[in-house]
């Protein structure tokens, strides 16, 4: 399968134009086009059993188990110190914020990432461990501030919940006299990320964002959408092909979905799937704005056709658009494959830093 790598294309980022020319480029292989192929058979089981959720008669959900969770690590030996702030004690949201130790002996200040964790809007936490391993890497990596945004979770608070959480973080950041967002934080140079539903947050985040022009948020240069989650009412080729992937099955994501949109819509609501309704002309902002974006994915992942689908519909759009898709792999891979994460944030280092 060919894939779109910056390595193949390193030199050209010695010069603006080079690097403008670069990010126009998009290599897919044929397998990652919406194609109608599969011989897999849809899946039967109950999906609620298969995610481990009991439904309960008020709307809510029980979670059976809870996955490892990691405190906040100050020790100054660390090479990335992180904390927990506050962000809305009434909603119970709050950013883990991680700092690379050596960002005080820097001259210049950070560039900020603000991270929207995955789980399918329904499970986990900034503080779960997965995650706090991938932010603490990916700030001392990229060396970059990195504030990793605890929303509310569905169903018991449906989508647009979560997107109201991570703009309110953005004001929240802007407002904060916390001393290492105040003094080390570059505010004109933050770009909202996430993987999975966080991929989604920061897309759905960031729209709302830049309709708003709001200038009590901080500067956002762009958007890094890593395996974003999305869906539709028709299925793509990559969908019917992964029908039963064992990491993000068919008839599991469709699940979600049921739980996190608003009630009485389909996965045709723009929410969910933007290339329908008014997904596409809102896009018109992000390309007004300027924006760079970074979608990532690979071909082991059901909705990989979904996501060069909106890299195709950014391109078409004006947006400054970069597609980064790999062979194999599976949904989720960077959260438990260590050297799948080295390698996304060097892609994420790579953008970043060709910004500035």
């Amino acid at each position: 399968m060919p894939l779109f790598s910056f390595s193949h294309y390193k030199f050209l980022w010695r010069s603006s134009i080079a690097f403008a020319f670069f990010l126009t480029l998009l290599f897919i292989s044929n397998s990652l086009t919406l194609q109608a192929q599969s011989t897999s058979t849809p899946c039967n089981k109950d999906p609620y059993k298969q995610l481990n959720l009991i439904l309960n008669q008020n709307g809510t959900v029980t979670r059976p188990n809870k996955p490892p969770e990691s405190p906040p690590a100050a020790d100054p030996t660390l090479l990335v110190l992180s904390k927990d702030l506050s962000i809305n004690q009434s909603k119970g949201t709050w950013a883990r914020v991680y700092l690379p130790r050596e960002a005080q002996n820097y001259r210049s200040k950070l560039p900020l990432v603000v991270f929207f964790h995955g789980g399918g809007f329904i499970f986990l936490s900034a503080a779960s461990t997965i995650f706090h391993e991938f932010c603490f890497n990916m700030a001392n990596d990229v060396v970059a501030v990195v504030a990793s945004v605890e929303y509310r979770l569905a169903p018991e608070h449906r989508l647009p919940a979560a997107y109201d959480d991570a703009v309110e973080a953005l004001h929240w950041i802007k407002a904060s006299h916390d001393d290492w967002l105040e003094n080390l934080v570059d505010y004109s140079n933050v770009f909202l990320m996430g993987s999975s539903a966080g991929g989604n947050i920061a897309y759905n985040a960031g729209l709302r964002a830049a309709a708003a022009d709001d200038d009590q948020i901080p500067a956002i240069k762009g958007l890094i959408l890593v395996q974003p989650f999305f869906s539709g009412t028709r299925r793509t080729g990559s969908e019917r092909r992964l029908v039963n992937e064992p990491h993000l099955a068919l008839c599991n994501n469709d699940a979600l979905w049921e739980l996190s949109l608003p009630v009485g819509v389909d996965r045709d609501h723009e929410y969910c799937n933007p290339t329908a309704g008014k997904g596409p002309g809102r896009l018109g902002m992000i390309e007004r704005l300027g924006w760079w974006v970074l979608v990532t994915g690979c071909g082991g992942d059901p909705l990989v056709d979904r996501q060069v689908e909106l890299v195709k519909l950014m391109q078409k759009k004006g947006v400054r658009v970069v597609g980064h898709f790999t062979p194999g792999d599976y949904h989720g891979i960077q959260d438990t494959d260590p050297l799948k994460a080295k390698q996304l944030f060097w892609v994420i280092k790579t953008f970043i830093s060709a910004l500035n």
